[in-house]
């Protein structure tokens, strides 16, 4: 398995991407089914952003200050994520408003997805190269390790990314 960060979270991309593959082409009746995948998006997606919040982030900003503006516009895409997820993590299947909710939460996610692969991911391994990226990807895996598998309130989220921007 490689631990080039880059490589480690589109991989975990790609499982989402699956997810929501799944969770839209799960039709309207399948509340459990929908429920199922929600759940599941909700873990990967709680400790994608940690990941990213608490390594990725903050390292690129340190070591590639000119890319400040893209990782302050992630962090801002990821608190919408945690919103969300943490609205979702309250309702259930059979609510009004779920698969509304947790279709907004695919177009952004995927949005935010696109952004990062089409264009950061790119400028990232461009200014760090091979060995830092590797370096980069053996911590995401030691955060991982710790991350917390469901939402917390989303003030505590805004706490943590502000102070990793002050």
């Amino acid at each position: 398995m490689s631990t080039d960060a880059i490589v480690l979270l589109k991989d975990d991309h790609k499982e989402l991407r699956k997810l929501f593959r799944e969770f839209q082409a799960a039709g309207d009746n399948a509340t459990a089914t929908k429920g199922r995948l929600v759940t599941k998006m909700i873990e990967l997606l709680t400790v994608h952003t940690y990941i990213e919040n608490e390594v990725m982030y903050p390292r690129v900003r340190e070591l590639l200050p000119d890319l400040e503006d893209d990782v302050l516009e992630s962090y801002e895409e990821h608190h919408v994520a945690d919103v969300l997820v943490l609205e979702l993590a309250g309702m259930k299947p059979t609510d009004e408003r779920f698969t509304a909710k947790t279709t907004v939460l695919i177009e952004n996610v995927t949005h935010h997805m696109d952004e990062e692969e089409q264009e950061w991911f790119p400028k990232v391994r461009e200014g760090l190269g091979r060995k830092a990226l590797q370096e980069m990807g053996a911590d995401l895996l030691a955060a991982k390790k710790k991350a917390p598998r469901k939402p917390s309130q989303p003030s505590a989220v805004k706490k943590t990314v502000d102070a990793l921007i002050a």
